[in-house]
């Protein structure tokens, strides 16, 4: 059964392999039930300090407590990883819909021109 939902954040070892465990940084999951249920796999976008470098695709999280996030956070939409579930632990949801509508259309935009699909954006 699954356990995670889209829009969960989550907190997961970072760096993400098999070396020991340093520390553990807040990803945005985009996509869970069918996929964890089959594979017990997470596709997740990096979270990361507002105060770093933005990038074009960066989203600023507005609800950080709901969030689960200490500091101002953005969603660094360029940045997806596939992950297991058996590391990951919910830390909160991104709630507010502007938010998640603007990483909908740009995980959509980035993805639409290499399956052929075209969009309405």
């Amino acid at each position: 059964m699954p356990t995670f939902d889209s829009w969960d954040v989550v907190k997961l070892p970072f760096p993400y392999n098999a070396d020991p465990i340093q520390e553990y940084r807040p990803a945005l999951v985009v996509a869970a039930g069918r996929l964890e249920a089959s594979h017990e796999l997470l596709w997740v976008l990096m979270i990361t300090s507002a105060s770093n470098a933005s990038w074009p695709t960066d989203i600023p999280i507005t609800d950080l407590r709901s969030a689960g996030l200490p500091a101002p956070s953005v969603i660094r939409c360029a940045k997806i990883a596939t992950v297991t579930t058996s590391q990951v632990q919910k830390i909160g949801v991104l709630l507010r819909p502007a938010e998640r509508a603007a990483v909908a259309r740009s995980i959509a935009t980035t993805i639409a021109p290499t399956t052929g699909r075209q969009t309405n954006a």
